[in-house]
């Protein structure tokens, strides 16, 4: 056989298989060009979001808390400032003499309603963080005052369910806290500590929070410092305690000065517990 057929033939051999050479450096080039698929790490993704979703959770509950916390600091009585409700703005005040008990059938021609000073009933209404259902005698409550607490009242005509709540809450187990329906009140809520006072429209107003920490123990402001809120026993029944009198005092009354009755006087002994009772 001729020596150039066997060329043309070594030829299209060489010819194919650089055609195949060249074919296949395309798709290796062309698969060399793709970037490679990247798997999603969700577990790490779906952590991140947690923390995140932590973080906010966190800062929605505390920061604010730790912001109320600090604006109430300034209403913190001390020697410097003894009494921060002095700033609040509606607080009224007056100077009442300490230590004037009536007997639990008299009443007193108070001044102020509802009343924050002046005398007052032998027996004090308990104020342990007490909430009353039912509007309490004047007489007793005042005492609470005068050992420190402080007492909201409320127009049950003009506070409703969740503005009720809103009050009981900052009250409830709150020791020489109380809280009572004051029928007539001429405004919906006002609170009271001896010789001070405070009436607002709305359960949300901060004033509340600030007449509270303000007055509430202040050893600057109510004369009986160390004085019990407990329950007297056999005296005075948190559950059924003497009911509120909405009718005048009528000519009988004590009069705010104390004065006397048919010449009688009208301060028993003082009934303060000993201090840290």
């Amino acid at each position: 056989m001729p020596s150039g057929s066997n060329n043309g033939r070594s030829g299209k051999n060489t010819g194919a298989k650089s055609s195949k050479a060249i074919k296949a450096a395309k798709k290796s080039g062309t698969a060399r060009g793709l970037p490679k698929q990247r798997q999603v790490p969700w577990p790490l993704i779906g952590g991140a979001v947690a923390v995140l979703a932590l973080i906010a959770v966190i800062a929605v509950n505390i920061v604010p808390k730790y912001q109320d916390q600090q604006e109430l600091a300034a209403w913190t009585p001390s020697e410097s400032n003894r009494d921060p409700s002095l700033a609040i703005d509606g607080v009224v005040t007056t100077d009442y003499p300490a230590g004037q008990h009536v007997t639990e059938t008299q009443r007193v021609a108070y001044d102020q309603s509802p009343p924050f000073g002046g005398p007052h009933d032998s027996i004090w209404a308990t104020c342990t963080g007490t909430v009353y259902e039912q509007a309490v005698r004047t007489e007793n409550m005042v005492h609470s005052l005068e050992h420190g607490a402080v007492w909201i009242a409320y127009n049950p005509d003009l506070v409703d369910d969740a503005a009720r709540d809103t009050l009981a809450a900052k009250v409830d187990g709150r020791t020489y806290m109380m809280m009572s329906p004051y029928p007539g009140l001429d405004t919906p809520i006002s609170l009271q500590s001896w010789g001070h006072q405070l009436k607002v429209d709305n359960a949300d107003d901060k004033r509340i929070d600030h007449f509270i920490e303000s007055l509430r123990l202040n050893q600057y402001t109510y004369p009986e410092v160390g004085a019990s809120c407990s329950t007297i026993p056999a005296s005075f029944d948190p559950a059924n305690p003497p009911p509120f009198d909405p009718s005048a005092p009528g000519a009988g009354a004590v009069p705010m000065d104390g004065g006397t009755v048919d010449g009688s006087e009208q301060f028993p002994a003082d009934m303060q517990a000993p201090a840290g009772s």
